[in-house]
């Protein structure tokens, strides 16, 4: 049997060269009040650049204003070009890689913030902007299809490394993936090798777009965790006819849905008092109902959740697969390398100590201090952090309100 990989050793996700095997996930930041970079989202991503990561992930950068999830977010363009340029040289400046996760939100999109009608595989109330969002048209998937191209080439121009599409949690992608979700009887729906049509033609396109230049990973789903979501088999068929493909460097196993079931993808505590209090009062009355406090569902934590749905994965597909789920110890990312897997990603054990990779990797700490208690959760709509860890030299100046 031949000797795991070491984590921290330098490796190679495509054509970019990585300083080690660690990603800081694709965690909505809340600092860009704009829609526009900010000095608080540079000093948020430099954090763990500096902290040793090998590549950090800038999340949620839309490739439409219908995409974002709501009207705070990036999208890419001309307009966002100079400051996402910036942003990606602060990040190489420190030694680490920069992706940027760019897709549709579709229902997942706050239709009412946006000040368009969400799009779907097919039509759903929208519990976010309480719209009926409508299905999406051969001419919106046109549009949608063009508008990764054109956000793909923007940030090969801004200097990004890693563009991740982002194919899980119910975003577009992921409704049309997901069987109750896309009931269409057209060439979109049907059979999963229909369903998947759309998540085939954005990776053809955006590799054809990006040639070499960067490396293009796609975060897809192990289980969306909802009746008539993306199950086991479901994804690990998803994954291989994207394999087949050849468009793809990498994939990134995720769960769980924005939409039907969050929970799933971050278990432990359901952080629902904290929540309520950041939604406007019709939202807050609804998530402190029963219904609402049922939307919120309670999973034990263990780390590595996700290991023995993605070990199905891994003997499925050839591909570099990478690791997620609550990942916090060094023995944790070393098993993961003895699995098989080829990266790992961490979302809140970095948001709870940036330099932690630096210290693993220094023999100075063998484990994050993070309990996951997702109190962060919340905090994403007025600048995502660890309520009890924010020091003053990776926050500098104060947070801008959303």
């Amino acid at each position: 049997m031949s000797t795991p990989p070491d984590v921290f050793a330098p490796t190679t996700l495509g054509p970019v060269r990585l300083r080690n095997r660690t990603v800081k996930a694709a965690t909505f930041e809340g600092r860009t009040p704009h829609g526009q970079v900010t000095d608080e989202l540079i000093a948020y991503h430099r954090a763990p650049a500096a902290g040793g990561v090998g590549l950090t992930t800038v999340a949620y950068l839309a490739i439409a204003p219908d995409g974002r999830t709501h009207r705070e977010q990036v999208v890419v363009g001309e307009d966002t070009l100079p400051g996402l340029t910036r942003l990606a040289d602060e990040i190489h400046a420190t030694g680490a890689a920069i992706a940027g996760q760019v897709g549709h939100a579709g229902p997942v999109a706050n239709g009412r913030s946006n000040g368009v009608r969400a799009i779907a595989a097919s039509p759903m109330p929208s519990p976010l902007s309480m719209q009926m969002i409508r299905s999406a048209s051969e001419k919106d998937l046109t549009r949608v299809t063009r508008a990764y191209v054109d956000a793909a080439r923007v940030l090969v121009r801004a200097g990004f490394d890693v563009l991740e599409l982002h194919m899980a949690h119910s975003y577009l992608i992921s409704s049309f993936l997901a069987p109750g979700l896309n009931r269409r009887r057209d060439r979109w729906g049907g059979p999963l090798e229909r369903r998947a049509r759309l998540a085939r033609q954005v990776a053809r396109v955006v590799r054809e777009e990006v040639g070499d230049a960067v490396a293009v990973t796609a975060k897809i789903s192990v289980s969306d965790g909802f009746a008539g979501g993306v199950t086991t088999p479901m994804g690990i068929e998803v994954a291989q006819l994207l394999e087949a493909d050849g468009h793809l460097d990498a994939l990134q196993l995720s769960g769980g849905s924005s939409l039907m079931n969050p929970m799933y993808l971050f278990r432990g505590e359901a952080p629902v008092a904290e929540f309520a209090a950041t939604m406007p009062p019709l939202v807050r009355w609804g998530m402190r109902s029963p219904a609402g406090r049922g939307f919120l569902k309670r999973y034990q934590f263990e780390e590595a959740y996700f290991r023995e749905k993605a070990l199905a994965f891994r003997a499925a597909v050839g591909m570099p697969l990478m690791l997620l789920g609550g990942i916090n110890r060094l023995s944790t990312m070393q098993q993961a390398m003895a699995d098989g897997f080829d990266f790992v990603v961490m979302g809140r054990a970095l948001l709870r100590e940036p330099d932690l990779v630096r210290r693993l990797e220094a023999g100075q700490a063998s484990r994050g201090t993070c309990i996951h208690c997702n109190r962060c959760m919340p905090t994403i709509y007025s600048g995502t952090r660890c309520p009890e860890w924010a020091p003053d030299e990776v926050i500098p100046v104060p947070l801008p309100s959303n």
